[in-house]
């Protein structure tokens, strides 16, 4: 999977699903996806089971293809593998220079699979379901109209922990914790630990630290009746509308999102890359500028 409305993503596509049918691998990609690909040989697949029996999914591009793929690889259980040809790409296992490498090792079955939490989501409007979904990143209550607040009820195991005059709150994954959360002032969760995020968005209270939570613990979030209607948005993908008096509830996810890992690179390597971190201190580069 890539995102064809760029030509060097086909291009680079291209190159790595040549080199996987050289080597005996059969290549599938997704149909509406099949003509601007131009991939000979590749088999066209579509629908929610397009992933099915597969032995890796290639998503090449930047995080938003990486969650578009990880929809068809987690009900699949399929290894995902992301190649970074974006910006940031902090999903992604490997750099677009590493490319040759990344195949090499897929063909010759030297990696390692990691499981990444996801969360599952539900929501309710009078006592009845109103939609359901899941996330790797996060679950975002936001407020449907700019010029409003939101005004929020938060609680964990059944129990009221805050109420909230409010963007919106986050709820997110070790995974999504240098995403969405992070922007809205979260802390960075190293992946291999399982936890839930909860960070209000603009909070105007007190009290609006970000929290850590256990990851079997259930946080529920009430629309409260009185305030302006919301938006319940999945990865930035799957949104759907709150009516007030909405409740959304939010717990760990019923499958995990499997990611492949080529080689044994800590975390904070990939922190210290990705965002650039001044591990000789901001005084030692001002001495030197």
């Amino acid at each position: 999977m890539t995102h064809t409305g760029k030509a060097s993503n086909n291009d680079h596509a291209r190159t790595v699903a040549a080199d996987l049918l050289d080597n005996g691998f059969t290549v599938r990609v997704l149909a509406e996806e099949a003509a601007e690909l131009a991939i000979p040989r590749a088999v066209p697949v579509s629908g929610e089971q397009a992933a099915e029996g597969v032995e890796i999914v290639f998503a090449l591009g930047g995080d938003g293809t990486l969650l578009r793929a990880a929809e068809l690889a987690r009900p699949a259980k399929a290894p995902l593998l992301g190649i970074n040809l974006g910006k940031v790409g902090f999903l992604a296992e490997a750099e677009i220079g590493d490319v040759d490498k990344a195949v090499r090792e897929v063909v010759e079955g030297t990696y390692t699979v990691d499981e990444r939490l996801t969360i599952d989501v539900t929501a309710e409007h009078a006592g009845r379901p109103v939609g359901n979904s899941w996330a790797l990143n996060e679950a975002t209550v936001e407020k449907g109209a700019r010029e409003k607040m939101l005004e929020l009820l938060v609680e964990v195991d059944g129990r009221p922990l805050s109420r909230y005059g409010c963007d919106g709150v986050v709820c997110a994954t070790p995974t999504g914790s240098t995403a969405y959360a992070f922007s809205a002032g979260g802390p960075v969760v190293w992946p291999e630990l399982e936890a839930l995020l909860l960070v209000p968005i603009s909070a105007h209270a007190l009290f609006s630290r970000p929290l850590v939570i256990s990851p079997d613990s259930t946080i529920t979030i009430n629309v409260e009746p009185f305030t302006s209607f919301a938006l319940l948005s999945c990865d930035g993908r799957r949104v759907m509308d709150l009516a007030p008096g909405s409740t959304v509830t939010v717990r760990r996810g019923a499958l995990p999102v499997r990611v492949v890992r080529l080689r044994e690179r800590p975390f904070t390597d990939r922190l210290v890359a990705k965002f650039g971190l001044p591990v000789e201190g901001w005084r030692h580069q001002k001495r030197h500028a």
